[in-house]
């Protein structure tokens, strides 16, 4: 008798478990460009900082924008919530493991201020620094308008799992095409992981998908939620959709693959996936000029009935410069991103990112493992 098959399964990869397969030809990488372009604004570093109250106030964004950098402020996040938010990330900071959940939830039941919106979108513009903001769907409506109005140049559409088409039984919901109509700016979208997804998002008109769900160092959700995709195949998926995409109109989408980064390889990985840029969040919270002080929490830590974040601890602070650009003083790749971009460009023969989207990767689970009997002994010591 045969069993009806319900339900396949298909492998999913995420960093770990793949690797790069070096070019027939190399270049020089200082003659590699890892420009990322979004709507009207080009960036020398294609690396976001994530929209994450431990990683980017107004002062790391203005400071990020010095280096080339794109940095994205939390429109829900202390600094909207208190006119002198570093005492409440002090306060977030000192509280007692047992205890920071209970407490975040109270921090972030503060009502948003309109005022300080405005005030810190003005600080940001007036250092001469692109200002990018996010908002979660359900209150895009409302705090878009005011950053707009204040000056911001790149909205951030964002949440644990955003789709173009949600059902719902109240308000008529946020629609994206009315949306960039309404604002006239480049709109990024997340996050999202799948191909039809991804596609069906870039029908609305946005100009870039954030792509992960669930990776990120703080967040909780695939513990508690079981959802999500490994950060390689959910980059190849939403690539995938961008090339789709790009036949059906000749409007070219940007990826970014957002969470699950730790170390240079895996940056490097998820180019060679399919990503434009990437967004960092806890690698930046190990930055000595970011407002965490060596702690990060996930975004949806504070959910006041079902949190899906923890309060963690990133280790050694470095400075922000170094973090980027080196010269690096640890041999784990969590020093010098961009100089491991570079290289890696180099090694594959890949002149820009979109080339580096074309080399070869294989499936190698053991790619961290094979030959390391020395520093695996190390490692037990």
């Amino acid at each position: 008798m045969s069993i009806p098959q319900l339900k396949t399964l298909e492998r999913a990869y995420g960093f770990d478990e793949v690797a790069i397969v070096p070019g027939d030809v190399t270049i020089n990488p200082d003659q590699t460009n890892i420009n990322f372009t979004l709507g009207n604004f080009t960036f020398s570093l294609p690396i976001l900082a994530a929209a994450m109250d431990a990683v980017v106030d107004p002062a790391f964004a203005i400071l990020y924008s010095k280096f080339g950098g794109l940095s994205v402020l939390n429109l829900e996040g202390v600094q909207t919530r208190y006119e002198r938010p570093e005492e409440i990330l002090a306060q977030i900071i000192q509280a007692d493991d047992n205890k920071v959940t209970h407490f975040l939830q109270k921090v972030y039941s503060e009502p948003i201020k309109d005022n300080l919106i405005g005030e810190h979108i003005q600080t940001i513009k007036k250092a001469g620094a692109i200002c990018a903001v996010s908002v979660t769907p359900a209150n895009t409506k409302r705090l878009s308008p005011i950053a707009k109005e204040a000056g911001m140049d790149i909205l951030v559409v964002q949440s644990t799992v955003t789709t173009a088409r949600h059902i719902s039984k109240s308000y008529r919901g946020l629609i994206f095409s009315e949306l960039r109509q309404t604002l006239s700016l480049p709109i990024i979208v997340g996050n999202c992981v799948t191909y039809t997804a991804a596609l069906e998002l870039m029908r609305t008109g946005i100009d870039g998908i954030l792509v992960g769900v669930g990776p990120g160092a703080a967040c909780t959700t695939r513990e508690v939620l079981g959802i999500g995709v490994p950060q390689v195949t959910a980059t190849m998926d939403c690539a995938a959709a961008r090339a789709t995409y790009f036949k059906e109109t000749g409007k070219y989408i940007a990826i970014i693959t957002d969470g699950g980064i730790r170390t240079g390889s895996d940056l490097c990985k998820a180019f060679a996936s399919g990503a434009d840029a990437v967004m960092l969040g806890s690698v930046f919270a190990r930055a000595r000029e970011a407002p965490g002080k060596g702690y990060h929490w996930g975004m949806s830590h504070p959910h006041p009935t079902l949190p899906r974040g923890t309060r963690i601890k990133v280790g050694k602070i470095t400075p922000l410069e170094q973090i980027l650009f080196g010269p690096t003083s640890v041999t784990d790749g969590t020093e010098n991103f961009v100089g491991a971009l570079h290289t890696a460009m180099g090694v594959c023969g890949t002149p820009n990112i979109k080339d580096m989207h074309k080399v070869k990767m294989v499936i190698a689970p053991t790619i961290k493992t094979e030959g390391k009997y020395f520093q695996a002994i190390q490692c037990t010591l």
